[in-house]
Order: structure tokens, then C-alpha cells, then sequence
């Protein structure tokens, strides 16, 4: 993550990328997602590589990809993403 990049907190990045709070919260609990920076008093903040992740996972659950099954393409190694720092 770039030092000077603009980090967004949950409601933010729910809203730039088009999908709920709640969605983002159960990406994280399913292992698909993680901040890219966790505040000491808990906050968890979202960079352009999350951003770009919570995209790709929209986009694949909507062409008909369950999360469960994303989750397996990511830990394969399958989308490109992997290894990107957030």
C-alpha cells in the first residue's frame, strides 16, 4: 500500500463499490477479503487493491460464482490478485 493512498473505512468502500456493508463484513469473515490497515481502536480501512478485490468478488457472484467457490479460485490462485498487497 502506497503511504500517501487514500484509505476508505467499511461504509465507504461498501458504497464506492456498489455493494452493502454487511456484504463486505461477511467477505472478511469468509476469508475473502482483509483490511489494509486495521486501526488500533478497530477500525478497518479499505485500499485500492481491497477495492479492486471487493469488485472482482461483486462481478463474480454475479455471473454465478458462489462466494464459497471465489473464496476456493482465490486460495488456488486463479484471479490475478493474489500475492497484490492491499
Amino acid at each position: 500500500m502506497a503511504s500517501d493512498e487514500k484509505l476508505l473505512q467499511i461504509g465507504d468502500a461498501a458504497k464506492q463499490c456498489g455493494v452493502s456493508r454487511q456484504s463486505i463484513q461477511y467477505y472478511i469473515m469468509l476469508g475473502l477479503l482483509e483490511p489494509s490497515v486495521v486501526t488500533p481502536g478497530g477500525r478497518r480501512l479499505f485500499g485500492t487493491k481491497a477495492l479492486e478485490r471487493i469488485r472482482l468478488i461483486k462481478q463474480l457472484n454475479e455471473t454465478g460464482y458462489p462466494l464459497r467457490a471465489i473464496r476456493d479460485l482465490f486460495l488456488q490462485g486463479r484471479t490475478g490478485l493474489e500475492g497484490a498487497k492491499s
